[in-house]
């Protein structure tokens, strides 16, 4: 792990160094509007005065790969839509995600909740942007296809023509990155007659209570009295990470007693979930990412073989320990609620 951090940290001075590329990587319900003589933006999310400044890396997405890890076995890149034709038209369904460099884990997440939004909208095209230009680089150079970012996927919009703009965030939760895309978006603002944005996942009481349906029925074949199943989230200093207890504390309230949530980043910590592991009498676990995607942090700290992924440290404690690689954009209902989010900012256009 600690190889990993070094090579991650070697590459983003290579890239200070040597590159121009902007890694954008960066939740109370919120309106943002803004009037002008030929532009209006409605949304469903106020930006507040506070911004959550602590907040350095994504809380549901993967950090940034190292060079010197090309991870060639991640899948066909090619299978996967990057949604970044023109012919768009007036209407934009413009979904925005971090990213991830894992083929696969883009296609059956990000890729799926994008298809999804396409069948439920017809009458919108559906482009990508991700806000990451580090993982568009990544994904770039090794495989050949380039991701639009925030900047061009607006620009795209604009020269084709776009009239009413719906933004429909991938985020798990509100928060500085969210903020940012509201912001970026509102610099194109006079450019469309319309745009509204769609709330994060986890941003009302009942999208809480629907995610923790959605992954409690997900893993329920593992639910046998004897297994602690643990989700992975990232995590942030920012007042946001509050989200992951609110979960812990919902899916305890409910009888999930054997469910426990902990964070990469933040709190609740690996300790924090041992701890409460050790106090039962649970003879296996179950590791899976409370992320959209399946990407490093799903594959090298939660099911990674270095002596700190939360795999190992299980193991070490003499727990059988088996990792689903799968990311929460793969499940049907977890993207049901983007469409409903979506959903609903468009409904304010009328």
């Amino acid at each position: 792990m600690k190889k990993r951090i070094l090579s991650i940290l070697c590459l983003a001075l290579c890239v200070s160094l040597f590159t121009s590329c902007e890694n954008s990587a960066s939740n109370e319900n919120s309106v943002v509007q803004k009037q002008s003589e030929t532009a209006e933006i409605t949304s469903q999310a106020e930006v507040t005065d506070t911004a959550e400044v602590t907040e350095e890396t994504p809380e549901n997405q993967e950090e940034n790969p190292a060079e010197d890890e090309e991870d060639y076995s991640s899948g066909d890149a090619s299978l996967d839509n990057i949604r970044n034709q023109d012919g768009i038209g007036e209407k934009e369904l413009l979904v925005l995600s971090f990213g991830t460099s894992f083929n696969d884990s883009r296609r059956l997440t990000i890729g799926a909740i994008e298809q999804e939004l396409e069948e439920s909208f017809s009458d919108f095209s559906v482009r990508r942007g991700f806000t990451s230009n580090i993982i568009i680089d990544h994904v770039n150079r090794r495989d050949g296809f380039l991701i639009d970012d925030i900047e061009t996927s607006l620009k795209r919009a604009v020269d084709n023509g776009v009239k009413t703009l719906v933004v429909q965030p991938t985020h798990l939760m509100n928060g500085i990155e969210y903020d940012e895309i509201v912001e970026k978006v509102a610099q194109y603002s006079d450019a469309f007659e319309k745009v509204v944005f769609g709330e994060p996942l986890l941003t009302s009481d009942e999208d809480f209570k629907r995610v923790e349906l959605a992954i409690t029925d997900w893993t329920k074949e593992y639910d046998d009295g004897e297994t602690a199943i643990c989700f992975m989230g990232h995590g942030t200093e920012a007042e946001s990470n509050g989200v992951y207890q609110k979960m812990q504390d919902l899916l305890t309230a409910d009888g999930f007693e054997n469910y426990f949530i902990g964070t990469v980043e933040a709190a609740p910590t690996l300790d924090d979930v041992l701890s409460k592991v050790k106090a039962g009498s649970y003879k296996r676990v179950i590791l899976q990412p409370l992320m959209v995607v399946a990407g490093d942090h799903a594959n090298n700290d939660m099911a990674g073989d270095e002596e700190d992924s939360w795999k190992a440290v299980f193991e070490k404690e003499g727990y059988t320990v088996e990792c689903l690689l799968r990311g929460l954009g793969e499940n049907e209902a977890i993207r049901s609620i983007y469409v409903d989010h979506a959903q609903a900012a468009i409904d304010t256009l009328s």
